[in-house]
C-alpha cells in the first residue's frame, strides 16, 4: 500500500490500468454461446391444401386486428391490452429485469464517490491534561477526499458473463410479456365467440319455444275435438318444458361469460356489447402457416426459452471465473489538515492506490459444485428450449387439423339442418292432415332443435379453431 503526502500517482499506474483493461477483454473463461442445431420439418402436418403452406408469409405474421374484423371485438381487445392485470404484471416484471440489468452492469464500471468531514473541538483547561495558557483550547480540522477508483478488474469475464446473463433474463422477460399478450388476445377472442354462440343458442331456444307452444295449442285443440289423446298433450308439454328449462341455463352461462370478459378487461363485472352475429364473423380467405423454420423466430415462448438458454450458458462463465484470482483496485485523492485554513495547501494533499489480489485456495469443493450446477442448469434450459420447439410444432399441426376438420363438419351439419327443417315441416303437415302420428312430428322437432344447437356450437368451434391456429403460429403480440 502506498500512502504519501505531497506526491501524485505516476504514469506507472495509468500504464498498469491500461494493460489490465486490454488483457481483460481477451481472457473470458465462459463458453461461447452457439444456437443448438434444430431440424424443423419441411412442412407442418395438416397444412395440406392450405394456400402458401410452404411460403414465407404466414397467418401468424398478421396483426390481430387484421385477423379479427369485428369492430366490437377489436375494442374489447384494445381495452384488455391496456387494463388486463396479467399484462400490467408482465410489464412491471420487465421493468424489474431492466433495473436488475442496470445493477449488474454497474459492477463492470469504476465507482467514484466523494467524502468530507469537519470537526470542531474545544479542550478544557481544567481537564486531566490541562492545556497551557499560551495554547488555544479550540481546534478545527477536516478532511475532504475523492474516492477516485474502486474497481474490480474483470480479467476472467465474471462480471461480463453476469451482465450477459442479466441481459438474457431481461430479453426473456420481454418475450414472456409477449406470450402474455398473445394469450390475452386469444382468451378475449375465445370468450367473445363463446358469448356470441350462447346468444345464438338463446335465440334458437326462444324461437323453438314459440314454435312448440303453437304446436301444443294445436294438440290441445285437436284433443278437444276428439282427434288427439291426453298422451299427445303430455308429449307436447314435454317439448315445451324442455325448451323452457334450457333458457335460464343459457342466460346463466351468458352472464358468467360476460363476467369472464370483464375480468380479462380489468374492470368490474358487467354487460358486454356485441358486434356482429356469430354467423356474420369474417374469416380470412386462406390461413397459410408459413415455413416451420420461421416459427422459431416468431413465437415468443421459443424466443424466451432461447434467452433462458443464453443466460444459463453465461452463468457457467460466472461460476468458472471463481477458480481464478480476483483483482480489485482502489484509489483515493484528497486533502487532510489539522487546520481548516491549510486544508487545500500543497502539503495537505494525500493520495492512495491499493491493488489487491484474492485467490481461493481451499473452498471444500464449493467452486467445482457451482460449476457443475451451472452446467446442469444449462442442460435443463437446453432441454426446455428443444421441448418448447417441438411443442410449438405439435400445436400448429393440431390447430391446422382442427381448423380444416371443423370446417368440414360445419358444412355437413348445414346440410343436415336443411334436411331436418324439411322433415319437421312435412311431419307437422302430415299430422295436421291426419295421415301421420304426432310422435313422428315431435321426433322431427326434437331432432331439429338439437341440430340447430349443434350447428351453433360448430360455428363457434370454427372461430375458436382460427383463434388457436393464430396463437399457435405466434400471432397476437405484434403492436
Amino acid at each position: 500500500m502506498i500512502n504519501r503526502k505531497n506526491e501524485r500517482p505516476g504514469n506507472l499506474v495509468a500504464v498498469l490500468l491500461g494493460m489490465i483493461l486490454i488483457c481483460s477483454a481477451a481472457c473470458a473463461v465462459g463458453p461461447k454461446y452457439r444456437r443448438p442445431e434444430i431440424t424443423p420439418p419441411e412442412t407442418f402436418r395438416g397444412a395440406e391444401g392450405q394456400a402458401s403452406s410452404t411460403g414465407a408469409q404466414s397467418l401468424g405474421d398478421a396483426k390481430w386486428f387484421e385477423v379479427f374484423k369485428d369492430e366490437q371485438l377489436q375494442q374489447l381487445i384494445r381495452t384488455a391490452l391496456a387494463g388486463n392485470y396479467d399484462v400490467r404484471d408482465a410489464a412491471a416484471r420487465v421493468e424489474a429485469a431492466r433495473a436488475n440489468l442496470g445493477i449488474t452492469r454497474a459492477d463492470q464500471l469504476p465507482t467514484i464517490s466523494g467524502s468530507g468531514n469537519f470537526t470542531s473541538l474545544r479542550y478544557s483547561r481544567r481537564g486531566q491534561f490541562p492545556v497551557p495558557p499560551d495554547v488555544s483550547v479550540e481546534r478545527r480540522f477536516g478532511t475532504i477526499g475523492l474516492n477516485l477508483l474502486s474497481y474490480e478488474v474483470d480479467l476472467w469475464g465474471r462480471l461480463r458473463n453476469a451482465t450477459a446473463s442479466a441481459r438474457a433474463s431481461l430479453l426473456a422477460t420481454e418475450e414472456n410479456r409477449n406470450v402474455v399478450l398473445t394469450t390475452l388476445v386469444s382468451d378475449v377472442a375465445t370468450a367473445y365467440f363463446n358469448l356470441l354462440e350462447l346468444d345464438l343458442e338463446l335465440d334458437i331456444a326462444h324461437r323453438t319455444l314459440a314454435t312448440r307452444q303453437n304446436s301444443l295449442q294445436l294438440i290441445q285443440q285437436r284433443r278437444q275435438a276428439g282427434l288427439a289423446t291426453q298422451l299427445d298433450v303430455r308429449q307436447g308439454e314435454q317439448l315445451v318444458y324442455s325448451a323452457t328449462q334450457t333458457i335460464p341455463d343459457l342466460e346463466r352461462a351468458s352472464e358468467q361469460t360476460e363476467n369472464q370478459i370483464s375480468l380479462l378487461l380489468g374492470r368490474n363485472p358487467g354487460a358486454v356489447t356485441r358486434g356482429r352475429l356469430l354467423a356474420e364473423q369474417e374469416q380470412p380467405p386462406a390461413v397459410p402457416p408459413g415455413l416451420p423454420s420461421s416459427l422459431l423466430e416468431r413465437r415468443p415462448d421459443i424466443r424466451a426459452a432461447e434467452e433462458n438458454l443464453i443466460g444459463a450458458n453465461a452463468t457457467i462463465g460466472v461460476a468458472r471465473a471463481a477458480y481464478f484470482p480476483q483483482i480489485s483496485l482502489t484509489g483515493l485523492l484528497g486533502f487532510q489538515s489539522n487546520q481548516l485554513t491549510n486544508l487545500f495547501t500543497g502539503p495537505s494533499g494525500v493520495w492512495q492506490f491499493v491493488p489487491q489480489i484474492t485467490q481461493p485456495i481451499f473452498t471444500g469443493g464449493r467452486i467445482k459444485s457451482n460449476v457443475q450446477l451451472a452446467r446442469a442448469e444449462q442442460q435443463i434450459a437446453l432441454i426446455q428450449y428443444e421441448k418448447t420447439i417441438q411443442t410449438a410444432f405439435r400445436e400448429v399441426s393440431d390447430a391446422l387439423i382442427q381448423y380444416q376438420k371443423v370446417k368440414e363438419v360445419r358444412a355437413q351439419q348445414e346440410l343436415l339442418l336443411n334436411a331436418l327443417q324439411d322433415r319437421s315441416q312435412l311431419a307437422y303437415v302430415r299430422y295436421r292432415g291426419g295421415v301421420d302420428t304426432l310422435l313422428n312430428a315431435l321426433d322431427a322437432d326434437r331432432d331439429l332443435f338439437n341440430a340447430q344447437l349443434d350447428l351453433a356450437r360448430t360455428r363457434r368451434n370454427e372461430m375458436q379453431a382460427l383463434v388457436e391456429l393464430y396463437k399457435a403460429l405466434g400471432g397476437g403480440w405484434q403492436e
